[in-house]
């Protein structure tokens, strides 16, 4: 099939479009009609929590695999249900006001840029998307149609999140001089390109599946359904996956920007699958919540994280699974468990209890929660209400595009293991320009 260049440029130019989308064109009694794109497991998982909200209709299901659009359609019969989002757009573009992003990585630009071309509200889950050209054209799209954005990083409005934040930005460290991250994830595949093809599985649409990434044969246990994330071509490792959730609040409370470097010490690339392991380390410019610069560490992988000095807890405890450490200038650590943890003060080796009013007073936070079932939704519902002009979302697509380019520069930095590659952010290249390829994709007719 044909090929062509998708993204040229970082496309931070505007473009002019019509019609600009408003969220107080709603009344308030009326029902934000949904459409949902992807159905696997994590979408049936956003599919369960935007519908939770009393003033969601799905109006729309679209999946590429007949088997899930067939159970999911029994809950939702009122639903039409489409294989191509293409098709969707097209046949009740009109009758859409939201659109739930839900698909593999190499997806999500794609489905979202055509969603927003026509105005639409849109969640899409993390990463924003495959490629860092892609994300700044969302950005610069939802800001220039005024629409209602929200990146699916649901712990972002949990309880414990939202207190570490307070926390960082109220000083009970200093100033931070260094962040240190981890998950034992292997989203990553050292292993050889599968050789030969396997027989499609019966209902489903192995053309949509690939959708705008390179032509390649169906091979079983790969791709679909739940490997992709391992593929070069349709995920983004680990990083893409827990990186996006554990490097949020250290983001967020410290109010980072892009970094000056990156450099990720990984084995050589293979063109096909993502490292195994990763150990990346960044390296930030000073804002009000750092030292003069911030180094930021990522771990990822079988053992994670590597041994450090500023990971040893007290009494020689375990750390947690995944999680973060932030470390002051002073010698005070936060830990930062993934998830439904409270953070915990570490001061000269010892906790110290957190009196959570002096640096709360106000509730901020919100209540203890510790309950997902309770949490889960709040981000949903956020966007939701948002779209019916009653809030704002607090993961936008303008503070989502930088967190998600953050994850990427990681994620290209594979390419050249450990070498230092130095990032312009204010004209979204690198230095080294033979890493500058890497930052968009080719997208494939289909």
């Amino acid at each position: 099939m044909k090929r062509r260049n998708f993204i040229k440029t970082t496309a931070t130019g505007t473009l002019a479009f019509m019609f600009p989308f408003s969220p107080s064109a709603f009344a308030s009694d009326k029902k934000l009609r949904v459409a949902q794109v992807g159905l696997g497991s994590m979408g049936l998982n956003d599919l369960k929590d935007i519908a939770s909200h009393p003033s969601v209709e799905i109006v729309a299901l679209c999946d590429v695999d007949a088997s899930k659009l067939n159970t999911v359609k029994a809950s939702y019969p009122n639903a039409k249900t489409f294989a191509d989002y293409r098709e969707m757009f097209t046949s009740i573009g009109g009758e859409i006001d939201a659109v739930v992003v839900s698909t593999p990585d190499h997806a999500h630009a794609p489905v979202a840029l055509k969603a927003m071309e026509m105005n639409k509200n849109v969640y899409c889950q993390k990463p924003l998307t495959h490629y860092i050209a892609e994300s700044r054209k969302m950005d610069a799209l939802a800001q220039q149609k005024k629409l209602v954005t929200q990146m699916g990083i649901q712990v972002h409005s949990f309880y414990d999140y939202k207190l570490a934040t307070i926390l960082i930005q109220e000083g009970i460290i200093g100033k931070v001089k260094k962040v240190i991250a981890w998950s034992p994830k292997v989203w990553g595949y050292d292993g050889p390109e599968p050789e030969g093809s396997d027989p499609v599985p019966e209902g489903l649409d192995w053309n949509l599946w690939l959708g705008t990434a390179k032509e390649r044969p169906y091979k079983e246990g790969f791709y679909h359904p739940g490997n992709w994330r391992k593929c070069i071509d349709y995920g983004c490792g680990t990083l893409g996956d827990m990186g996006v959730h554990i490097f949020d609040t250290p983001y967020n409370a410290l109010k980072l920007s892009v970094p000056l470097t990156v450099k990720n010490s990984c084995r050589a690339p293979n063109d096909f699958g993502h490292p195994e392991k990763n150990h990346v380390t960044y390296v930030f410019p000073q804002t009000p919540y750092t030292a003069k610069t911030l180094e930021w560490v990522w771990f990822d992988g079988k053992g994670a994280p590597e041994p450090e000095k500023d990971l040893l807890l007290p009494d020689g405890q375990k750390l947690p699974d995944q999680g973060a450490m932030f470390i002051g200038e002073n010698g005070k650590r936060l830990l930062l468990p993934h998830f439904m943890e409270l953070p915990r003060l570490i001061v000269n080796n010892k906790y110290e209890a957190i009196n959570i009013k002096k640096y709360d007073p106000k509730g901020k936070a919100g209540k203890p929660v510790t309950s997902y079932d309770i949490e889960g939704e709040k981000h949903y519902h956020e966007f939701v209400d948002a779209c019916l002009g009653k809030a704002e979302c607090s993961a936008p697509f303008s503070y989502a595009a930088k967190l998600t380019e953050v994850i990427l520069l990681g994620v290209v930095a594979a390419r050249f293991p450990g070498q230092t590659l130095n990032w312009d952010g204010k004209n979204a290249r690198f230095k080294e320009e033979e890493a500058n390829k890497f930052l968009s994709g080719e997208y494939r007719n289909f």
